[in-house]
Order: C-alpha cells, then structure tokens, then sequence
C-alpha cells in the first residue's frame, strides 16, 4: 500500500502551508462562529434553534408552518466537527445513504428519504444543484430539510422533499474566524472565514477551505481538496440590495469500492466453506493504485433584491454552475471459490478470489437558473395574506463521455489484494456519449391567510412547463479493422405538471400550533438522469405519464421553555402512485404500482436551561408496495430497500463555564436489501443491512476570550456496522471505526 499513500496531492498541502503563514497560529478559519468566553453567571446563547426559514417560500415562523421542516445550524455542525454534508443530515432521522449498482459506487451525495432518492433534490439558495460532488460544510449558514412531497415548492420529483443548502453571505461589520483540525487517519484540515464592510452598506466576506485526509478504517483511502467562496453585498440596510457570490471546488479523491461482504453478519453463500469463511481485513484496499476521482465545481450566483413598499419584496437571482467529475473506481463483484484451471480450491481460503471490474466515469453537469420572485403582506377583504409568488426558467445538462480501454482485469486475492495487478486500462474519449439536457419554466403562488388569531390556512401551487432531449451515441469499434462507428439514439419527451398544497394551522396558545396538510409532487420520465429509453420496461420511456404523490399530514408544533425548545410530532402518509409495474397475467409493463411509506415523526432543538443544549429526534416509518411486481420476474415485492422502520437522533451538549461537555447517539434499524415476496432470506446473499448504534463524544474549552479547543471523538464503544451496501449484496462499505480529531478555532 506504501505506493498508494505516498501519493498526497502536493497542492492541496502547498495551500494550507500558505493559509498558516499568512495567519496566527490557531487563526486558521473555523468558518462557524466562536462562541464567547462564558462564566457561570453568562449563559451561552441558544444556537441549535433556527426560528424561521431561509427559503422566501415559508413566510411563517417554523412553529406556524404546516409541514416537517428541520433546520440544521452550523453550530450544530461546529459542535460535532461535521464536514460534509453527510455529517450534517446525521441530525434528521428517516435519512439513509445509497451505494448503487452492482459493482459500482454511487459518486457524490446519495441519500434517501421516505422510501425515495434525494439524489437530484439538493438545492443551494433555492436553486436546483447538480453534479456528482460530495458537499462540504465550509461554506454553510445552515441546512434546511424539508419532508414530505414538495411540488409546489420545487418542482418535478419532489417525492418525499429536498434538501436546501443556505450559504454564507457577506454582512455589516468585521470577523476573523478560522480553525486547524488535525485527526487520526491522517486528518488534516483548516478553514477561513472572513468579513470585511467596506462602506456603511456594502461588505465583502471570503471563506477558504484545505484538505488532505485518509479515512478511518481503510487503507489506501484519501480525501483532498480545496474550496473558494467570496461574496459581495452592496446596499446592506438600504431599500435596495444587491449580492454576487461565488463557490468554486477542487477534489482530488481515491474513491473507496468498499470490501466483500464474505463473513459479515447475515452473509450467504451457497458453498458452505463460504458461509463458514472469515471476514476479510476491513482496511483491504481491492483497488488499483492508479484509481483515482477529480471533481471541479463551479458556480456564480448573483441576487438582487428591492424593497417596493415596507411590505413588499421584490427578488431576482440568476446562477450559473459546472460540475465535472472525472473517475476511475475497481468495483467488486462475485465471490469465487472453486476454479481448479486458476488454481482456486474450497478447500483452501487462500486461493480464493472476488472478481473485479473497472468503471470510468467522466461527466459534466450544467445548470443555467433564473428566478424573479415576490413577497407581500397585505390586506385584502379584511384578511391578513402573506403572499409568495414567482416564475423560474431553468435550463440543465449532463454528459457523460465514454472512453476507450484495453487490457482485462485480474480478480482480486481475497484475503490478500494486490493494487498492482493487471487491469484494463482507459484511453482517451471516443465520441461516445450518454446525456441529456431540459428546459423548465415554472410559475408559482402560495399564500398564508390569517383567518383570526387562532386559524389560518397556507396554500400553494405551480406549474412546470418540462421538456428533456435525450441524445445519447454510441460508439463500436471493429476488432479487425480498429474502425469506429457511431450510432445515434434520440429521445424527447414534454409535459406539464401541476403540483398544489393546502394546509390549515389552529393555534391553541401563543406558542404553539396544530396543523393538518396535504401536498402533492410529480415525476416525469428521466426526472433524475435526464436519460430517457426506449425499453418497454424502463420507467424512462416517454410513453409513460408523471408519477404522482401524495402526502397528508397531521402534526403539531410548540416552543416551550420561554421560546427557547422547539418540539414537534407529525402523522404522514406519503404515496407514490403511477409506478411502473408488470401485470401478473399479461406481463405487460402498465403503470399501476404504487409505494405507501407512513409513519411519525418527532423532534426536539434548542435549550432545556441557559447552559444545556440538545437535538434530535425520531422516525417510525413503514413501507409497502401495493400492486408492485418485480420487471425482472414478475413476482410481487413489497416495502422498499433500504429504508429502515426506525431511525433516532440526538445530540446534547452542557457549558460548565470555560467547559462544554457533549454527546450523542444515532440509531438505524434494520434496512431490507431483499423485497421480494415469497424470497428465502437464507439463501440471499446479504438480505438486509443489520441495525446498529453509534455514539459520538465531544469536549470543549474556551482558552481565552477568542481561542477555543475541541476534541470529538467518533464512534466512541468502536460499534461494527455496515453503513451501505450495494444491491447485489457482493460489496459493503463499512462505518468508520473509533476515530478522533482535535479543532483549535480562532477569532482574530
């Protein structure tokens, strides 16, 4: 493995020797807010609680909003030394992560919520974000989670709602903050956020990030990278105001395509030798040395906003963004343990191999957005309404390029891999390509009706006019002649969707509220990919219409403790209906499957007393598929894979003057990876994913009024768990092992 380590992308470490020259030791940016020097007379303030919303479309406070929304701070995510935003979603339970295929390894964020993929619904700043890119905290004012179907608020494939990143923005007055973390595993990492007016209303903030990081547990494994992000505002406190921000990343990866799953819990082979084998070392590396993932992102985002009355706001926010990602992974595959012409016997655990496959993967991604929106309070037949209005016109691309390769590759030693073995190796690209691209122009209104003091009723609508071109070429080469020729495939499709929501909210007190609402999504052929097909049984053919959900909820919501504990609780049914599905007679493929998940939800954040903190929450959820059979087989499934029936959060922390002591655990209940009915379970190769527990311990100490230092540690009883597993069942990816990292922040 020496080969594999010594390797340690030079720029990333040159730029984190600049960042710590040209500041004070310790000022290296922690790019969240430092809190002050405490005494037992001084109360820390409340950071965990978020009251309101960023998003314009949620003109009510959280506590009078008729939908689950959590909000994640990003001292929330200081506290616990989040990083990505994996880390962050930790706090919200009913979230898990996605592996992918087979042998391959989903690339960048892949989370699921409710029984579907939030893959394509994460957002910055109310914008759709695209790309393969796993999402750092650097450049985070919060992260805004929003559950249950949520076509009026963001369009097509809103299922079981997104997720809205809120940048960092430049503000009035000046702050230098910063922080080094160094870890185990190599971790080494610092951060810089600073903030500059440069007049009574104009101000200029710039936030910087260095990495270069192994990965717990696995050997060979790194995470490097370097981050951007400027923003300038111009009339700050005036009538008018104007903001350009910018956020640029560069990540230069060894991707990680997990270790066999032979020995782990529930493992099945139908080779009893198999079943009875040892697990393989979980810092295997069955990887080649040359494996590699470049991602660049790109976006520049520029919003205007102007006061055209006290009540009334008018908005524009244009973006541009490109993300490419360019990757070479080894994936796993079978397990093989009897092949006497390669010398692999049962009977000998040492010969023993897994097969391998090599995957490239070079994409791009391009979104071009531009959104004109109003807010008003007004009075209209003696009602009180808080309107929210807008149009957007969206237009978005992906490509991805294929490329030529020779050679063939080696199967892996089991116990034993070799990152030097022979592999098939990429050329350059050979004009073949599989893309996309889709216009949308979408229209909406909601509107919050203040009936009285005690009642209200929110509702809202829009309209997404879509159109997707598919025009995807392939290209074969003659063995004989070394002749290539190009075939080309396209596809359209277009229509019109309609989603709506209504809520109603009676407020029994001041400070809290019981609600009921309804809310509706669609999702039309290649929502996610932009990749249409023309198999009969694909769910892309454009022959089919949208699916539609549903989702009905009853909750309530109260702050209590003097307004600093937000609690909540919800009832929901979310239904997807118009999936595609195989009649059991004809086995032709007709759209009538549909997908229930239903469940409660209940959650906590802000402050039990003046020094003690907390957050979390829990998620009971069950799924079932109705009417579904399977398009490989015809047999009937039921519920959904991976998604587990209980997940629970919590995150608690005490100031003890200079000191804050915390911790937390998360729990994940058993997820199905076979969904099949009438299915063995015994004779499935990894069924499903086992619960597990994990804890998290933190400990603080503010040195003086502006330098603080943290120790979390991770993981803290070292629990054994998978936290993904591909669909075959082949190939896991294991949670990280007990870890530690220490942060110093500064203000300067």
């Amino acid at each position: 493995m020496s080969q594999i380590n010594r390797f340690k992308h030079n720029k990333s470490a040159q730029l984190l020797a600049l960042l710590t020259a040209a500041t004070p030791v310790g000022a290296l940016a922690q790019q969240d807010t430092v809190l002050p020097q405490v005494t037992v007379e001084e109360a820390a303030q409340g950071t965990f609680k978020v009251d309101e919303s960023a998003n314009p479309m949620f003109s009510q406070p959280l506590v009078n909003t008729p939908k689950t929304v959590q909000i994640i701070s990003k001292e929330t995510i200081q506290e616990q030394g989040g990083i990505s935003l994996t880390d962050a979603l930790r706090n919200t339970p009913g979230i898990t992560l996605q592996l992918g295929e087979g042998g391959n390894t989903a690339a960048g964020d892949t989370f699921q919520l409710r029984g579907f993929s939030l893959q394509n619904n994460i957002f910055v700043d109310g914008i759709r974000d695209l790309g393969a890119i796993s999402r750092d905290t650097f450049n985070l004012e919060q992260v805004e989670v929003v559950k249950g179907a949520s076509g009026s608020e963001i369009g097509r494939g809103a299922s079981s709602g997104f997720i809205n990143l809120i940048s960092k923005q430049a503000h009035l007055g000046d702050t230098n903050l910063g922080s080094i973390t160094l870890g185990t595993a190599d971790q080494k990492r610092a951060t810089i956020d600073m903030n500059r007016q440069l007049s009574e209303t104009s101000a200029f903030r710039v936030n910087g990030l260095v990495q270069d990081s192994g990965v717990d547990g696995r050997n060979g494994i790194d995470n490097s990278g370097e981050g951007l992000a400027f923003s300038y505002a111009g009339g700050l406190g005036t009538g008018t105001r104007f903001n350009l921000f910018t956020q640029h990343i560069r990540q230069n990866n060894k991707p990680d395509g997990g270790i066999p799953t032979i020995g782990l819990e529930g493992f099945f082979n139908a080779n009893a030798q198999a079943r009875a084998a040892a697990r393989v070392n979980p810092e295997n590396f069955y990887g080649e040395a040359n494996d590699f993932e470049k991602v660049d992102a790109d976006m520049v985002t520029a919003k205007f906003e102007h006061d055209l009355s006290p009540n009334t706001t008018l908005r524009n926010i244009t973006r541009m963004g490109k993300t490419k990602m360019d990757r070479v992974l080894t994936g796993l595959g079978a397990l093989v343990v009897d092949d006497v012409a390669l010398g692999i016997t049962p009977a000998d655990p040492s010969t023993w191999t897994v097969t391998r496959s090599r995957q490239r993967v070079d994409r791009e991604n391009t979104i071009l957005a531009n959104q004109t929106s109003v807010n008003s309070t007004l009075n209209l037949g003696g009602l009180e309404h808080d309107l929210a209005a807008g149009v957007e016109l969206l237009y978005e691309k992906e490509a991805n390029y294929t490329h030529s390769s020779t050679g063939t590759t080696t199967n892996a030693n089991l116990y034993n891999p070799n990152p030097n073995d022979p592999m098939a190796q990429f050329g350059g690209r050979n004009g073949g390509e599989a893309g996309g691209e889709v216009t949308t122009l979408s229209a909406y209104v909601f509107d919050t009706i203040k009936l009285n003091d005690k009642f209200s009723i929110n509702g809202g609508a829009r309209i997404d006019q879509y159109s997707v071109d598919t025009n995807n070429i392939t290209a074969t080469t003659d063995p004989v002649t070394n002749v290539t020729t190009f075939t080309t495939t396209p596809l359209e499709d277009s229509d019109r969707l309609f989603s709506w929501s209504v809520g109603a909210v009676y407020k029994p007190a001041e400070n809290g509220s019981i609600y009921t609402a309804y809310s509706t999504a669609e999702t039309p052929p290649a929502s996610s990919n932009f990749q249409l097909s023309g198999t009969a049984t694909n769910t892309n053919n454009p022959a089919f219409s949208p699916q539609e959900t549903e989702n009905i909820e009853l909750g309530t919501k109260w702050e209590l403790l003097n307004k600093q504990l937000n609690v909540s609780a919800a009832l929901f049914r979310n239904e997807n209906d118009k999936q595609v599905s195989l009649d059991p007679v004809t086995l032709l493929p007709l759209q009538f499957g549909k997908t229930r998940v239903q469940g409660l939800e209940v959650s906590a954040v802000g402050q039990l007393n003046r020094f003690w903190q907390v957050i979390g929450g829990f998620a009971k959820t069950s799924t079932k598929q109705i009417d579904q059979f399977a398009t490989n087989n015809g047999n009937p499934t039921d519920g959904v894979r991976f998604s587990p029936d209980l997940t629970a959060t919590l995150w608690t922390s005490y100031q003890l003057d200079k000191l804050t002591l915390g911790g937390g655990a998360r729990y994940v209940d058993e997820q199905k990876r076979v969904i099949t009915t009438g299915t063995n379970l015994a004779t499935q190769n990894m069924p499903v994913i086992p619960s597990y527990w994990v804890a998290d311990a933190m400990a603080s100490y503010q040195l003086t009024k502006d330098v603080s230092v943290r120790l979390n540690i991770y993981n803290l009883f070292d629990e054994d768990y998978i936290a993904t597993l591909n669909n075959n069942g082949n190939r896991a990816s294991l949670g990280e092992p007990r870890s530690a990292s220490v942060t110093v922040s500064m203000a300067f």
